[in-house]
């Protein structure tokens, strides 16, 4: 056994919980342990107690009791195939001390689920490039929304994107290929969100419905969404370019917000159903003939502050190859939609 010590929270270590620091400075302590000693008050932090979930803070002192000596377990790492390395690398669009930033494939999951083993936390082993650590999750898309996607490669970076995205200090442009074409052109949609009632308890099948502003504060779960939209160019009156930016960021907001105003996104079988009257082929939200059945939504641009430099940062996500192939089919170029629609709005 170890005797009485006190040990600093180093720079870099701040800003997260006391458990999670306790096993990265102290591998052989399981939680079983840490628990035990908070609820007898044998660590401090600033000489007062703490629970597990206590967050610490850099410069912080912690009075840690006599440990065992054992060696430490072996830490298993997340094994990551030759070819999927390969893949995830070729996906990286811009990169520097703090951030990557990667184009997401389309059907490739952000996180673990119910059935999924292949997923971009898992894979991101692969994205150290020379650091200890891999890169953190700091946004999400869903499985098959494709384009920018943030990784932060340090604790402090994460800390800081993280709180730029809940104060709205970064931009997001999605592209969509949507049923019909909207009106007006260019507009908001304010709908409040819900969660269905009954989907399964890791989010499989989860969907959400649109609830009228006015019914927001009176329907249990709902929270309000806002959602601005510019239709870009059109094929007469089958299809749209449209460029979204999403004030909040709600669970699928961008396809629950295009379908309740009646212009789902092509290929979203879960909120373009039958009902939602194009003309096309099957779906409401298919075209038919050689458009691609996949989800036609790609999240373009992304703006934000690196954390350390402050300099303004606009990561820009090349389409998929079933966006593109649609764009060349309507004769669409990348050059033809400004960077930014809602720059000046």
């Amino acid at each position: 056994m170890s005797g009485v010590q006190t040990v600093t929270v180093e720079e870099g270590e701040g800003d997260q919980r006391f458990d999670r620091w306790m096993k990265r400075r102290f591998p052989q302590v399981s939680q079983g342990m840490i628990e035990k000693m908070c609820r007898k008050g044998e660590v401090r932090v600033e000489g007062g107690r703490v629970k597990s979930n206590t967050r610490v803070e850099e410069g912080q002192q912690v009075r840690i009791p006599p440990l065992p000596d054992r060696p430490a377990p072996v830490v298993t790492r997340t094994t990551v195939s030759d070819a999927d390395a390969k893949m995830i690398q070729s996906c990286v669009i811009y990169r520097d001390d703090d951030i990557i930033a990667i184009n997401k494939p389309a059907g490739l999951p952000t996180q673990g689920g119910s059935g999924q083993t292949r997923h971009v936390d898992g894979l991101a082993e692969a994205l150290k490039f020379g650091l200890e650590e891999k890169p953190r999750l700091v946004h999400r898309l869903d499985k098959d929304t494709s384009g920018v996607l943030l990784l932060a490669r340090t604790r402090a970076a994460a800390k800081g994107l993280t709180e730029a995205m809940r104060h709205r200090e970064t931009r997001k442009i999605y592209w969509a290929l949507v049923a019909g074409v909207p009106t007006p052109y260019l507009g908001e949609i304010k709908y409040g969100l819900v969660k269905a009632s009954g989907r399964g308890a890791g989010g499989e099948g989860e969907k959400m419905y649109a609830v009228h502003p006015r019914d927001v504060e009176t329907t249990k779960g709902a929270k309000r969404a806002h959602t601005l939209y510019a239709t870009l160019y059109r094929v007469a009156s089958r299809a749209s370019w449209v460029a979204m930016e999403p004030v909040t960021g709600r669970t699928h907001q961008l396809r629950a917000h295009m379908a309740e105003i009646g212009h789902p996104i092509i290929g979203d079988g879960k909120y373009g159903g039958s009902g939602q009257e194009n003309l096309g082929d099957g779906w409401g939200a298919q075209l038919g003939g050689i458009i691609s059945k996949k989800l036609h939504l790609h999240a373009r641009m992304m703006r934000f502050e690196q954390p350390s430099t402050r300099k303004v940062i606009t990561v820009t996500a090349p389409l998929p190859d079933h966006m593109a192939h649609s764009w060349d089919t309507f004769g669409w170029t990348d050059d033809l939609a400004a960077e930014d629609p809602f720059e000046d709005l």
